[in-house]
């Protein structure tokens, strides 16, 4: 024992560090027969990689990287067949694993993930019957009849009692036939809506024309721009104020138009939205119920129906023009002066005398 500690003593008294100058020539020496080592190797191209001009495509083709699913029928690409395989082949799982990834989807309510993973299954266990139930409760959570029913029937042909086909497939029929009928009654409604829409503008257009041939200014819809005579649309019409957003002229059922109208109170930066003012009623009608007791804004409650001045704004010029409070509605928007904009017929509502009415009076009509 001592011997061996004398020579280990020994041993390190002659060893000697390198020197700084010997470690870069050894690198040097095992860099340069690295490459020698390279160079000497076989040269031949590598062709198992991605071409440039379809990098794309064949990333679509990995499952870590596709955008979409592939679709039924769809050639899978070596990898998803693969993980397919792990996922569902019978030689990596037993049936009760195998019920278990199909079931798993469904309870989470993920119907079409369970729907697609049944599909897959089936590939590669065609007779799998508790995978065949559970892709008809998917289909029939999905809505999907028909295809509800097909699996139904292939179940029935090898086995006509089974007693969860029949039911489920009973229930596809009933809700493919309620599918139809509400199809129908959507579409009977669109059509409805259609001739409702087309009787609109045919009244609008009849009234513009009929005030044309009486040398008044025509009535002009727009939204931010006016309107060419070709561009009257139902999208014209639509309100652009936020307040009025859910309303729109329309024909009452003797063909007179209805329309939303706003009525602005500058003194308090208020507004009013009368959601359906009938062409042939007129302003007090409406300012004596609005007015009827004074509203909560008006804090010095000088808003009473008998002393508001009524005024609109004439697009071309910018003066206010008065309305009286016996016009009709359909008589204020047949003047020359008159333009509807954004599908929403707009009013400034004043206290007479007030200094708010004319300090705007003085503005506009100076």
């Amino acid at each position: 024992m001592a011997e061996n500690n004398n020579l280990e003593q020994e041993i390190t008294k002659t060893k000697v560090p390198m020197t700084d100058e010997e470690r870069r020539n050894l690198a040097e020496k095992l860099d340069k027969e690295l490459d020698e080592y390279i160079e000497g190797l076989e040269k031949r191209s590598y062709t198992e990689g991605w071409p440039e001009d379809r990098w794309q495509e064949e990333m679509e083709k990995h499952p870590f990287f596709m955008t979409k699913a592939p679709q039924e029928g769809e050639e899978l690409s070596p990898i998803m067949e693969g993980l397919q395989q792990l996922k569902y082949s019978e030689t990596e799982n037993t049936s009760e694993e195998l019920a278990a990834t199909a079931a798993a989807h469904y309870f989470l309510k993920s119907f079409r993930s369970c729907l697609t993973d049944c599909k897959a299954a089936l590939k590669l266990r065609p007779e799998y019957i508790k995978c065949k139930h559970r892709a008809v409760q998917c289909c029939l959570s999905l809505h999907r009849y028909e295809e509800c029913v097909t699996f139904c029937d292939d179940i029935l042909a090898t086995c006509p009692t089974d007693k969860l086909a029949l039911e489920l497939r009973a229930k596809a029929v009933m809700g493919k036939k309620a599918k139809e009928r509400n199809t129908r009654k959507e579409s009977a409604a669109r059509i409805r809506e259609e001739e409702k829409c087309r009787l609109l503008l045919n009244a609008v257009k009849r009234k513009r024309d009929s005030l044309r041939k009486k040398c008044w200014y025509r009535l002009i819809f727009f939204k931010c721009r006016p309107l060419k005579e070709e561009e009257l649309s139902l999208e014209s019409l639509e309100p652009c104020s936020l307040n009025a957003a859910h309303t729109r002229v329309h024909l009452d059922d003797d063909g007179c138009l209805v329309w939303p109208v706003m009525f602005l109170y500058p003194e308090y930066k208020v507004t009013d939205l009368i959601q359906e003012f009938h062409e042939n009623s007129t302003f007090s009608h409406h300012l004596d119920t609005m007015f009827e007791s004074p509203p909560d804004w008006d804090r010095d409650q000088t808003y009473v129906a008998k002393n508001l001045n009524i005024y609109y704004e004439d697009k071309s010029n910018s003066k206010l023009h008065k309305v009286a409070h016996t016009d009709t509605l359909h008589a204020v928007l047949s003047r020359k002066t008159y333009i509807v904009s954004g599908g929403t017929p707009c009013f400034l509502i004043l206290v007479q005398g007030s200094r708010v009415e004319q300090n705007l009076l003085g503005f506009h009509n100076k």
